[in-house]
Order: structure tokens, then sequence, then C-alpha cells
């Protein structure tokens, strides 16, 4: 089950009673569809309290016993980075004909999350020089990208599941047929959106990004980690063979986050694979606390099912080496991205030093 941040920009909590409450009331089509008036969802581009709360609950704490965390107030970075990216991705899609498509992609791209990936790769361009503005297209893509494979993930044929984000998800809303045609059209729109939309980047650099995000969602990247996931279901899976599925179904769009910052930015290749390196721990890191919460989270305080993974037997690392390894590896993790960034600028890293700590932090 991919990894999903859970934290919304809306206040969800009665919206999700509410929700499904009605799903078990309406009727439904012959197919089984809920028939739903598809709903408006505007992102207003301003942090409400309950996105604040979220961050200011959260203790992020050094979770790395080899580097210390430099003074910066993360909290507010990713607070601020979060608006401007949500407020990039509501004019990104602007409501129209055919409405009902252009529904579904707002309803899920629009939803809430940490935006871990797109702050990622601001972060990484500003890290080698670059700033906000030339990798903003980029950012946006990769969300667009990850709320596609959160789309398709939650289907029926897939993991099957009836809660992202703390919200009904987009097949619930409004039926399978239109959500795999979302995240189709939200796929379609991330490679458009950089092309267009990118300014005072080189063509080159451009393609080169480009590049990255196509290798990153196909049958090298995030697919060939699907596929393994399927077939691993019921089986005996090996330490290695989870690690492969989980750097192609996770880790991978976090070096893509990170390699197109540094891309976008002007970073020279060396530069880039440090950051694909550091990004790469982070991504494992995202996928052990993940399969951690699942277990000893409920499905109000992650936003999504719980104890899906244990259900549907899947290999966790809580599974393969018992939790307190698990939580031993996730320490490791971070360490490693740290000593990653050892080779840049103390301080213009700094939000990458946190970045990684608060992933081991997340509680939901």
């Amino acid at each position: 089950m991919a990894f999903s941040s859970t934290v919304s920009i809306y206040d969800n909590s009665l919206l999700l009673v509410k929700s499904i409450h009605r799903l078990s009331n309406q009727p439904r089509t012959p197919s089984g569809h809920i028939k739903l008036v598809p709903m408006n969802i505007q992102a207003t581009g301003v942090a409400t309290p309950s996105f604040k709360q979220s961050f200011q609950s959260l203790e992020v704490t050094n979770k790395s016993e080899k580097v210390p965390l430099p003074a910066f107030d993360f909290k507010e970075y990713m607070i601020a980075k979060a608006n401007r990216v949500n407020k990039a991705l509501d004019e990104a899609i602007p409501l129209q004909h055919p409405q009902k498509i252009h529904e579904a992609m707002r309803y899920s791209l629009l939803a809430g999350g940490k935006r871990v990936r797109p702050i990622l790769c601001i972060a990484s361009c500003e890290l080698v020089g670059g700033d906000e503005g030339l990798a903003m297209p980029a950012a946006c893509a990769l969300e667009m990208i990850h709320t596609m494979s959160l789309i398709h993930d939650d289907l029926p044929c897939m993991d099957n599941d009836d809660l992202r984000r703390g919200k009904p998800t987009s097949h619930r809303i409004f039926g399978e047929d239109i959500a795999v045609l979302a995240g189709d059209a939200l796929l379609s729109l991330a490679f458009e959106h950089v092309a267009r939309n990118t300014k005072n980047v080189s063509s080159g650099r451009v393609v080169q990004a480009i590049a990255e995000l196509g290798s990153t969602v196909g049958a090298k990247g995030l697919v060939a980690g699907q596929i393994v996931d399927i077939d691993s279901e019921g089986k005996e899976v090996s330490l290695s063979t989870l690690e492969y599925i989980h750097v192609h179904k996770t880790a991978k769009l976090l070096e893509a986050a990170a390699v197109c910052g540094g891309i976008m930015g002007g970073a020279d290749a060396t530069s880039v694979e440090r950051l694909r390196k550091y990004a790469r721990s982070i991504g494992l890191l995202f996928q052990v606390v993940d399969d951690i919460l699942d277990v000893t989270k409920s499905s109000e305080e992650l936003g999504k099912t719980a104890g899906k993974d244990l259900a549907s037997d899947k290999a966790t690392y809580p599974k393969l080496m018992g939790m307190d390894e698990a939580k031993k590896f996730a320490a490791r993790l971070v360490d490693e991205a740290n000593q990653g960034l050892a080779f840049f600028d103390h301080v213009k890293a700094a939000p990458l030093y946190h970045l990684a700590n608060y992933i081991a932090s997340l509680q939901n």
C-alpha cells in the first residue's frame, strides 16, 4: 500500500463523519457506483487552523545520533511552502468543461496532505542556489503524479480502499470509471505542466527533469514496485524483495522530487546524485514509518484504513524484522540521509536535515 501523508488543509473531521454516513445510505448504479452530486473543492492557499495545528502538535526531535540538527523554524517553513504549493495546484486545474473530470481531479489533488514531495523539490532547488519559482512547476507535477498513484492504488482492483487523506476515496465518490480517468488526466497534465510553465531554466534541463519524472512513474519505477508488490501478496518475501518494492513504489518519487529540484536549480551531476541518495534514504524511511503506523494507529488517526497490510497478508518491515528492529532501521535511515547532506552548506541544507527527522516523527 503506497504511503500517503494525511494532514488536510481543510477541517475534515465533521465532513468525514457526514460523508461516510451518506455513503452508507446512497442509491447505487447497476455497476455499484454511488450516485452523488460531485463536490466542488477549492484550495484557498491559506493554511487553516487545523493545518497549522498538525505541525504545531508534532514534536520534531532529532532522530539522528550522528548529525546535530541545525537551528531552523521547520514548522513555519512547511506551512509557508505548503500554502504556496496549494495555491499553485489550485490554479493549475481550474473547473472547466468537461466539469466532471476536473471536479474529480481537484477532489483528490486538493484533498490535503503535507506536500512533502513538492516541498522536497523546492528545498533541493534552493539548496543548490535556485529559487522557489524555478521549481514550482515540477513540484506541482510531482504532487499530481503522487495523487494519481493514490487514486489508482485505492481502486477495487488494487488495494480496494475506501478512505484516503481522511476522506472517501475518489472511486467511492465518482465511480471507478471516473477515478481511473482522473488519475490518467493528472499523470498527463504533470508532464504538460512542467513543459509549459517552467521559466528561466534551460530547455536541456527541463527535458532532463521530464525524463526523470517519466522513468520514475513507469515500468522501471512506480509500476515496477507495484507489480512486484501484487505478485508478493500471500507469499514469503525476503527483505531484499521488500526493499525493491518500496524503493520503486515510494522512494523513487521522492528521489525524483530531490533530483528535479536540483536540476531546476542548476546543480551539477555530482550534487544531483547526492540529492538522489538522500531522497532514497528518506523514501525508504517513509515506508518503514508507514508500516509501523499501520500496526500501531487507528483508521481515525491515520486518515486511511489501518491494518490493511496485515489483513491482506502483505510483507512489511515490522512483519519481517520485528517492531524493534524496524524502528532501529528507521533510525539508521535518518542517519544515512543526514550524512548524505554533509557535502552541502549546512545552513542551506537545514530544511532537508529537518525533513528527515520530521518523517521519522510522523504520527499519521
